[in-house]
């Protein structure tokens, strides 16, 4: 019998219960909703707004990250999210920042904001507490108060629907909650198919997760609403199930890194397998490229699967694709029968850059 079909096995893996933050990804969306709606916001400290940036890391900054490929098709203003200590040269006060921190004491989070209230941008901040929480009430600046207690990779419904709700009750956004409520609904009835419960027979994450593990994935995905989605499967196999993972998008590859893909790779074959996160809404001529990118590599005997996107909504299908990675990654992690929540070389990281701070 596979470990994936003992839960007594499963559960005894994970202590921290990651499995419930994936499992109840609707809910926590739909509790974000409701803490959202209630939101007073000064609508009138954000007047003529004319670029978004988004300051993050990690989890925190996926969030920014999701809003930027969905919304890029209709916002009429640039929008771009920031993974530095300093803020792009063309910040000032017509630029509105959004600061993301789920933990509230990201370093180069904190340093941006401090780089956005010199230039007097406009600002507003989404986060637990931690010093941020402080920054923000010396400084007057807006803040929504994000719930607690979670990895800020798992909490990704309570630092993307804010996010969305914000960009709509300042109006640089329409029905924002309307398709929220759609893609909830959406994933309320995708994730019947990879509960726990289900053995891998019946269950196509834990099927996926078969098929990866032992092996290192590359995931491609297109330039536009899959490009985040490819961005959040590579970092949850990384951070859950603690083994690399690649990700590069169409059609940019095509033109670098699919010559690595020689006869060179013969000797490797059999460590690599090939993720194509597909869309409805990819460009026909993306869509194309998969199809022969996928018979070049299987020329070389490593395995290509697709994976395709259910929804009518884009936002559904974007959810519906972040949703399976997350159970990939977390029934990846019970195969190879580590913890899934922790994050020792991270945390490590962590503190040898304060002890060499000081």
């Amino acid at each position: 019998m596979s470990i994936l079909d003992d839960i007594d096995a499963i559960r005894s893996l994970d202590p921290s219960n990651m499995y419930n933050c994936i499992f109840d990804l609707p809910e926590q969306m739909t509790q974000a909703l409701k803490l959202a709606g209630g939101w007073n916001v000064p609508k009138e400290e954000y007047p003529d707004v004319r670029n978004v940036v988004v300051v993050g890391m990690g989890g925190s900054a996926f969030a920014g990250d999701l809003a930027r490929s969905f919304l890029a098709s209709e916002m009429l203003i640039p929008f771009q999210v920031c993974r530095h200590y300093s803020l792009p040269e063309y910040v000032d006060d017509e630029t509105l920042v959004i600061a993301l921190s789920y933990s509230g004491n990201t370093e180069e989070t904190l340093a941006a904001v401090d780089d956005a209230l010199q230039r007097k941008s406009m600002i507003v901040v989404l986060t637990t507490n931690g010093l941020l929480e402080e920054v923000a009430g010396l400084n007057e600046i807006p803040m929504f108060k994000l719930p607690s207690g979670l990895q800020p990779r798992a909490a990704i419904g309570y630092s993307f629907v804010p996010l969305m709700v914000f960009l709509e009750k300042i109006g640089l956004i329409k029905d924002g909650i309307e398709r929220i409520n759609k893609a909830i609904a959406h994933l309320d009835t995708t994730r019947a198919r990879m509960v726990e419960d289900h053995g891998v027979n019946k269950n196509p994450a834990k099927q996926m997760a078969q098929l990866i593990h032992g092996r290192i994935p590359i995931i491609y995905c297109g330039p536009t609403l899959t490009d985040s989605v490819g961005a959040r499967w590579k970092c949850q196999i990384c951070e859950n199930a603690k083994q690399m993972a690649f990700t590069s998008q169409y059609p940019e590859f095509n033109h670098n890194e699919l010559e690595g893909w020689s006869k060179q790779i013969e000797e490797h074959k059999d460590h690599f397998v090939v993720i194509n996160l597909r869309d409805s809404g990819d460009h026909p001529r993306i869509s194309s490229r998969m199809d022969v990118v996928k018979g070049l590599i299987e020329e070389l005997d490593v395995q290509v699967i697709d994976i395709y996107a259910t929804g009518e909504t884009e936002l559904e299908r974007m959810f519906n694709l972040i949703q399976m990675g997350d159970f990939v990654s977390y029934y990846l992690a019970i195969l190879s029968k580590v913890d899934p929540t922790p994050v020792e070389a991270i945390e490590k990281l962590k503190k040898e850059l304060v002890e060499r701070s000081q």
